[in-house]
């Protein structure tokens, strides 16, 4: 049987993830015309390309993609029976966590999640950054210590945990037309409505649920976020439609009513990369998010 280096492993693991020769030599302190030779025993040993040219970039093969997630995993358990079992010292812990995260989140959320981390980890120091998109990249570099949101289209090795459940209902301002009588998907859709999307949609889950039951609802305004939503609603006739549980103080003065159609429940979740699993000051960060949602009847454990 022909013996494997299993150091390999961790070479295709970088390769896979950075998915650059240059970028792969420069995480692993290695010369590029060494990562060059890696990857060409990588190929030799698989039988495949695993990357190939595409431009100016690589891009991975359908085998790649499929051992991508594995390896990443099989790399990451190695390291941690490898390392060694260190005592967390909260009280000494001096260490920032960037968290990325969505501004309902944050509202909701984010104070609970920096008592906790002040009251036992004072020398510790939180970074909400903003998510403008679902992209892993953050994760995978090690610029975000954790993502929070609800998962699509994330790259297979990153590790998800789930931690409440949530869904969208209609709100609309005091006094507004809506407020009195019993809610119908005509009525609903007879108000213009915002839509929130980072990426500019208009239509949504709500509008293949109404198209179900003949409706349709005009779309007059979009916006970035759940607490512009919100903000615009307050001031105008116009509805919003926002997720029940991040935006509970937001909606403070506000009507709120459960949507006339039904649509989907959303899992919120928190998304970060395996080589984290074993670091306790990291799975003890994870724990403050598990604590700070626990108030959620839906909250998943």
């Amino acid at each position: 049987m022909t013996s494997i280096d299993l150091n390999m492993l961790v070479v295709l693991d970088v390769l896979l993830t950075e998915q650059s020769v240059v970028r792969a030599a420069q995480r692993l302190e290695l010369s590029p015309s060494a990562m060059s030779r890696a990857l060409a025993r990588l190929r030799n040993v698989t039988g495949d390309q695993l990357l190939v040219r595409a431009g100016h970039s690589l891009v991975p093969t359908p085998l790649a993609l499929e051992l991508r997630g594995k390896v990443s995993a099989v790399v990451a358990d190695a390291q941690n029976v490898l390392r060694p079992s260190i005592r967390l010292d909260l009280a000494s812990l001096e260490r920032t966590f960037t968290i990325r995260a969505n501004d309902g989140f944050i509202e909701r959320y984010g104070a609970r999640i920096a008592a906790l981390v002040e009251e036992q980890a004072p020398l510790a120091r939180l970074c909400f950054a903003a998510k403008p998109d679902k992209s892993g990249s953050m994760l995978r570099d090690g610029i975000a210590d954790l993502e929070v949101g609800v998962v699509s289209n994330m790259a297979p090795e990153l590790r998800i945990q789930a931690l409440f459940r949530d869904k969208f209902v209609g709100v609309v301002r005091l006094g507004h037309p809506l407020v009195e009588g019993g809610m119908t998907a005509e009525r609903y859709a007879a108000y213009r409505h915002i839509s929130v999307s980072r990426r500019g949609h208009a239509f949504g889950p709500i509008d293949d649920a109404l198209r179900e039951r003949g409706a349709k609802r005009i779309v007059s305004v979009i916006v970035p976020s759940f607490p512009d939503a919100l903000a615009l609603a307050r001031m105008t006739d116009l509805v919003a439609n926002v997720p029940e549980r991040q935006t509970d103080a937001t909606r403070a003065g506000m009507h709120t009513f459960s949507l006339p159609v039904a649509t989907p429940d959303v899992t919120v979740s928190q998304i970060w990369h395996p080589r984290l699993d074993g670091d306790c000051a990291h799975r003890w960060l994870r724990m403050c998010l598990r604590h700070a949602c626990s108030d959620a009847p839906e909250t998943l454990q």
